[in-house]
């Protein structure tokens, strides 16, 4: 089978040949640009600077080498600029890291060292505005910088938190057209992230790629926010769905089946032992924006709808399936009531879980290879029964994660597939 095939009848139920495989084609399944320096080398492959393809965590691109040799059937397409505003693409120039490695970055990212040795970045890569992240001296990817103002109680203006969500323009509709158009031609499964639905989603509320943005800014006040401004909330969500539909029917005519799966949201709904809201709240606030969304891609498209969320979510499983999503990432197994048999048990027949391969926190980053081995083959046992299982870890693999490890992962993967 091709790549496009095997993911084809994974995605819909149907037992594949061998497991599909995913790492690096989204903001939200990838690899460290230190742990892609240290694959490429494990590998054999050209030493050369690997290119920062999501500056925000520090996600190195996964290129064609490593593509063909840890065997992934999975690629996205990546849009015009980055989580900063800036320009992601060539020309690039080489950048020196807080812990001394050489990566490419785009020309328009723009940095300044703080005395005590740490890194700001600014939206749109203009250093005359206020910094808007800033990564600590012995840190491995950026955290924001709260840059909010007071808030209106009194006649709050909604669209204060849309200012980051509009008609997608020409230019950016012609660039996703070819985007999307070249990594078809790869033969793989195409998945991308084409904005505009992120319904409080922690990593885009702060509006990193802004100068002067407005409305509700820190997390912490737009988590409370749901609970004490939850009309306020609930205008800023339906107008977000306006944009969005309108958007996804330009970009459905400019890019057709040149794509098969769009990442509709990054919002986390739970912690490590709990979640944030009551199933009630989510029903409540959420799921009729999910669903309004999902419904309309899947009366209109053929493409398959992707939700992250991190945590012990599987109380909101039910509301996932009623909200219209066809796939859970990252499936979070070492969080209260992960277990990987009720997973696919229960919700298997509904939900691709697409991660899981292995738990990230704990086993890949801090036992031995043999052990990853080990786990990735029971869980791959489970998860892989009749489709239904995008093989990725339990999130982005990280900077310091031994690269013995990695490489037992996607050694396990391909003796699973082989028997």
């Amino acid at each position: 089978m091709t790549s496009k095939e095997r993911f084809d009848l994974t995605i819909n139920h149907q037992q594949p040949d061998q497991l599909a495989v995913d790492f690096g084609s989204t903001p939200v399944t990838g690899i460290h640009v230190q742990s892609v320096e240290n694959l490429r080398n494990y590998y054999g492959l050209e030493n050369k600077p690997v290119r920062v393809i999501e500056p925000y965590q520090m996600l190195g691109e996964v290129d064609q080498e490593l593509i063909d040799v840890m065997g992934i059937d999975v690629v996205g397409a990546w849009g015009k600029n980055d989580l900063f505003g800036i320009y992601n693409h060539e020309p690039f120039i080489e950048f020196t890291t807080n812990w001394g490695q050489n990566v490419l970055v785009p020309e328009g990212f723009k940095t300044k060292k703080e005395e005590n040795g740490g890194m700001l970045v600014y939206p749109e890569g203009d250093i005359s505005a206020s910094p808007s992240a800033r990564m600590a001296k012995n840190g491995y990817l950026f955290d924001v910088i709260v840059r909010q103002e007071p808030i209106v109680e009194e006649n709050p203006d909604v669209t204060d938190n849309l200012e980051g969500f509009g008609l997608i323009s020409d230019s950016d509709l012609e660039f996703w057209k070819d985007a999307t158009r070249k990594a078809r031609a790869t033969r793989k499964a195409v998945i991308a992230r084409l904005g505009a639905t992120t319904f409080g989603d922690p990593a885009l509320v702060p509006a990193k790629q802004l100068k002067h943005p407005k409305g509700i800014l820190d997390i912490a006040a737009w988590q409370m926010s749901s609970n004490k401004r939850p009309d306020q909330i609930k205008a800023v969500f339906d107008r977000q769905a306006e944009i969005a539909i309108e958007n996804y029917r330009r970009l459905h005519e400019a890019i057709g089946k040149n794509l098969d799966a769009v990442f509709i949201c990054g919002h986390d709904f739970g912690t490590q032992d709990s979640t944030f809201y009551t199933k009630e709240h989510f029903d409540e606030l959420w799921l009729p924006f999910y669903r309004r969304i999902n419904d309309w891609i899947h009366s209109k498209t053929n493409w398959k709808t992707f939700k992250y969320s991190c945590g012990a979510v599987e109380p909101f499983m039910p509301s996932f399936i009623e909200a219209g999503f066809d796939i859970i990432n990252p499936v979070h197994l070492s969080a209260q009531g992960m277990n990987p048999a009720k997973l696919k048990y229960c919700y298997g027949k509904d939900l691709v879980f697409w991660g899981g391969g292995i738990d990230m926190q704990i086993a890949l980053t801090y036992s031995t290879p043999e052990k990853v081995r080990e786990e990735v083959l029971r869980f791959c046992e489970i998860f892989a029964r009749d489709g239904g299982f995008v093989f990725n870890t339990g999130n982005n693999i990280q900077a310091h994660v031994p690269v013995e490890n990695i490489v037992a992962m996607v050694g396990a993967i391909k003796e699973f597939n082989e028997n």
